[in-house]
């Protein structure tokens, strides 16, 4: 009987406290606030520059902004120009009509990258619909970069994701351990009187 009721008490006290953490691994990570032209936007006027704004500072060093057509071909675009928590880059070409695809890689303060990309629609009725390369070009351009990316650039659309452990779920385990450790140390004292 004793012992269902000390397991029972040790479950409540780690639900507690997984419940009394919160969760906090966003504060640690960078997170894209705001995007210019928008996610899932639908431009009549196609855009000459991607502007990114973060949750945290962005250090130039480590910031990736790149723009691909719906051929995934890399749009030839600038560095990106970093404003505080701001990356900027400039088109190098007018954009024709269709989907681009903007991915982008920064590192958070606490030395994780976080990777994420979207999409958006250029839709200009006095536009001509983008290019559509023939096989051939594509099989030749295939082994030069476009003008404008850097070396070893991964632009591949990807999810955001950081890779590390919840910061909540850590610490909820640490408060539960110590609870439980609490209980145990508490019901010891107790039995060694009777």
């Amino acid at each position: 009987m004793r012992t269902r009721t000390v397991s029972a008490l040790l479950a409540a006290l780690f639900t507690a406290a997984l419940l009394l953490v919160p969760a906090t691994p966003a504060a640690a990570h960078n997170s894209l606030q705001e995007a210019t032209p928008a996610r899932d936007a639908r431009l009549t006027t196609a855009p000459t520059q991607v502007t990114l704004r973060f949750m945290q500072r962005l250090n130039p060093a480590f910031t990736t902004i790149t723009l691909r057509d719906a051929a995934q071909r890399q749009v030839p675009a600038s560095e990106p120009a970093v404003d505080g928590a701001t990356g900027t880059v400039t088109i190098e070409e007018p954009l024709g009509n269709g989907t681009y695809t903007v991915a982008y890689r920064v590192v958070s303060r606490d030395g994780h990258p976080v990777q994420g990309s979207y999409r958006f629609t250029v839709a200009d009725p006095a536009a001509p619909p983008a290019a559509v390369p023939s096989p051939t070009a594509d099989a030749s351009a295939g082994t030069s970069a476009p003008a404008g990316t850097s070396a070893g650039t991964d632009a591949s659309p990807a999810s955001a994701d950081d890779g590390g452990l919840p910061v909540g779920l850590l610490a909820g385990g640490a408060v539960a351990a110590v609870a439980a450790a609490a209980v145990v140390a508490l019901l010891l004292r107790r039995r060694r009187p009777s």
